[in-house]
């Protein structure tokens, strides 16, 4: 793969974007009304899904126990009794990464390891209005405290403002202050306004660096659906129509049942294909949706629905 390195920034690119609303809907509704993947295929399809999560924990009241189990829940996603069922080896299924606040970094560090990526939200998360300093400096910290991958969010106003250079140049910096470390910038599509800023602010992203685009935080009231995630998809394709760089996608908000992830797993096959049904290109940035996961697992392996007790993270 080739290293994402930033792009002088190309003002008439961004200009010349348009994003058709009606045909943008019409595609993704053909997701929503065909029949979904069944039997042994779905189990194919969820078992993949699980090596593409960032499993989360974003909240106030988080611990270190808290991130203990997580990391745990990571490692081993997936219950014996349903692996034994489905023959599959006890340790080769574990998520794409685990996802936490700086805070709790160095912790989650040690108890994996290495044996998982581990992300951190930065960059004054969720808002992104603290100072440029401060934000630089949440990068470096969460670095210096075992960091893989640095989930940052963009000033959401200098969209609204058109500000391209100025985003851009932020962006451009919060990549080189990263030092080769996994760039993920969150555009929170649900402050941005229309799709066609949704449009503009990836290529933006992906022109200063970025080596994903990520739609949400997972705060604001609008976060990953089908059509923002289709206007960036189109956008990463086009970008490596001109650019040869593979860039990263990953969803966030709102994905919470197998039914939800299988959408966004086909969308993403149908739209820039193979390549991309990895952990490298494609994280899904949840919280409970792996609990949804395995209960359909659970009910494909057993022939029954387990109760959430059994299968709950927490």
């Amino acid at each position: 793969m080739l290293k994402k390195k930033s792009l002088k920034l190309d003002i008439d690119w961004i200009n010349n974007i348009r994003v058709n609303l009606s045909a943008v809907e019409r595609r993704t509704s053909t997701l929503t009304k065909r029949r979904t993947v069944k039997k042994e295929y779905q189990v194919a399809w969820l078992l993949r899904s699980i090596s593409l999560l960032d499993l989360t924990t974003l909240e106030g009241d988080d611990t270190l126990g808290k991130v203990e189990k997580l990391c745990a829940k990571g490692l081993s996603p997936i219950s014996s009794e349903i692996l034994n069922k489905l023959n599959i080896p006890y340790g080769t299924i574990h998520v794409g990464a685990i996802c936490v606040y700086h805070d709790l970094v160095a912790h989650a560090k040690k108890i994996l390891n290495g044996k998982l990526p581990i992300a951190v939200v930065s960059t004054g998360f969720p808002a992104g209005l603290s100072s440029f300093n401060t934000r630089k400096n949440e990068i470096v910290n969460s670095i210096k405290d075992g960091a893989d991958e640095i989930d940052i969010v963009i000033n959401r106003s200098l969209v609204l403002r058109n500000e391209w250079n100025k985003l851009y140049n932020e962006i451009r910096d919060f990549k080189h202050i990263a030092k080769g470390k996994k760039l993920k910038a969150i555009l929170g599509v649900g402050d941005l306004g229309t799709l066609r800023n949704v449009a503009k602010s990836s290529l933006v992203a992906m022109m200063a660096g970025a080596d994903f685009i990520k739609t949400s935080t997972g705060k604001e009231k609008t976060n990953a659906n089908l059509n923002n995630s289709l206007v960036m998809m189109r956008m990463i394709r086009e970008f490596y129509e001109n650019t040869g760089k593979k860039i990263g996608f990953k969803p966030a908000g709102g994905i919470s049942t197998a039914k939800d992830v299988l959408n966004y797993l086909m969308l993403m096959y149908e739209e820039l294909g193979k390549a991309w049904i990895d952990p490298e290109l494609f994280r899904i940035g949840a919280s409970r949706l792996l609990i949804d996961i395995e209960r359909q697992l659970y009910h494909y392996a057993l022939g029954r629905y387990a109760t959430s007790d059994k299968i709950a993270i927490s």
